[in-house]
């Protein structure tokens, strides 16, 4: 790792049998830095730097990495946005010219603004049309309410019909700053090319602002029904607070969350799909952010069966409170957990991500036989732990979409 005087970071890790080479521009802060007002403005910037800079035009853009058989993408996440590319070891200079290019000088013309709107606005509406996203963004938007977490990272139609030049030039000013910007690579590379290539492009910046902290989030034990009559099936998130990405017990949060409902050998798959065939698509999944976390289950089902599913889940919270987990199903657990990072991380783009990551939340770098240790170490009664922590009726928040005519379900409902 090198950091430039003006406090942008490189980080780089070489793996020198491969031909391939991916680099990311990461600016350390997404959707949740917004106001209200701002709300979907991270994700709009990511989408308007493709649309021309003071060197290229969009189809310059397009054409540049694509006539070198390499990918060009970005995206826009809660607490952070990625500019990244992958492309073979020989078109490293091209691509990162392009990259830097990209995030140093975007025009924000205001014609392609307007158009660029048009765009955003279908993708809402091709989100909404989408039950498994839309149960998704509601159960957000109660668990984490008036929060800018709980707000979707694509903004809503008032918030995006609003945008104008002045308020995205200002958003990417205050944003895009040395101190806020991590570039990362991972593939056939040294670190003395990418520092290079980053100076060459980056060191001109002036410092600029450093980030105040985020706004602490307080977590909402809500229940959810919407109504939606187009809607086959009832989709069904339940959801408990957990602990933050930085936490010392994340690793058995993991572990827990795998048994949960992290495959096809997990509780909730073998017992709502496999025994009682009551879903097609059943599984756990954790959030954790810098500073809070959501550990949440999405089911979709029929509305004869809605509550059968919830009952059926909030039967499995009760026996991982009230019963250890065995040595077998913890050993199956780690095992999964240890074969998914692991291939996970055989890709450049993996690791180039992993690099970035681990910076921004921990400002240190743990290798895979470090991670793969912690798994390691977790308990039983470590598992047992965070569920009689977390697996708590007052704390579970439940969102239901689909078309529910007379479908009750209250807070006595969710005893576990």
């Amino acid at each position: 790792m090198t950091r430039l005087a003006n406090g942008v970071r490189v980080i780089t890790e070489a793996m020198p049998h491969v031909r391939s080479v991916s680099v990311g521009v990461w600016i350390g802060s997404g959707s949740r830095r917004e106001t209200q007002e701002q709300n979907g403005i991270s994700h709009f910037i990511e989408h308007m730097v493709f649309k021309g800079t003071t060197r290229r035009s969009a189809e310059d853009i397009a054409r540049s990495v694509d006539s070198i058989g390499g990918n060009l993408d970005a995206f826009t996440a809660k607490e952070l946005v990625c500019f990244n590319t992958k492309v073979l070891d020989e078109h490293l200079s091209l691509a990162f010219d392009v990259l830097a290019d990209l995030v140093l000088n975007p025009l924000f013309r205001e014609e392609d603004i307007e158009k660029e709107k048009g765009v955003i606005l279908e993708e809402i509406k091709m989100e909404a049309d989408s039950p498994d996203y839309l149960v998704h963004e509601i159960f957000s938007a109660n668990f984490w309410k008036d929060h800018p977490l709980g707000k979707p990272i694509l903004g809503t139609r008032e918030t995006v019909k609003r945008f104008d030049r002045a308020m995205i030039q200002g958003y990417y000013s205050s944003v895009y700053s040395p101190a806020n910007l991590i570039v990362t690579a991972a593939g056939n590379l040294t670190h003395e090319r990418l520092v290079a290539l980053v100076r060459e492009h980056f060191e001109a910046l002036p410092p600029g602002p450093v980030l105040g902290p985020d706004n602490v989030p307080s977590t909402h034990a809500r229940i959810a029904l919407r109504n939606k009559k187009a809607l086959e099936q009832v989709h069904l998130c339940l959801g408990v607070p957990s602990y933050p990405l930085p936490h010392l017990e994340r690793f058995a949060c993991y572990v827990l969350n795998t048994l949960l409902g992290g495959g096809m050998s997990s509780r909730l798959f073998q017992n709502i799909r496999e025994r009682q065939g009551l879903a097609y698509a059943v599984f756990s999944e954790l959030n954790p952010y810098r500073d809070t976390g959501c550990l949440s289950i999405y089911a979709g089902t029929s509305l004869e069966s809605a509550r059968q599913v919830v009952e059926s889940i909030l039967k499995e919270f009760h026996q991982l409170k009230e019963q250890r987990v065995s040595d077998e199903e913890l050993r199956r657990a780690k095992d999964h957990l240890k074969g998914s990072l692991m291939l996970s991380l055989e890709s450049t783009a993996s690791r180039m991500s992993n690099l970035a990551r681990q910076e921004m939340y921990f400002a240190r770098f743990f290798t895979l036989d470090e991670l793969v240790e912690s798994i390691e170490k977790v308990t039983a009664e470590d598992v047992q732990r965070i569920a009689q922590t977390f697996f708590d009726a007052k704390q579970i928040a439940l969102t239901v979409l689909g078309n529910l005519e007379n479908f009750k379900i209250g807070r006595e409902d969710l005893v576990c």
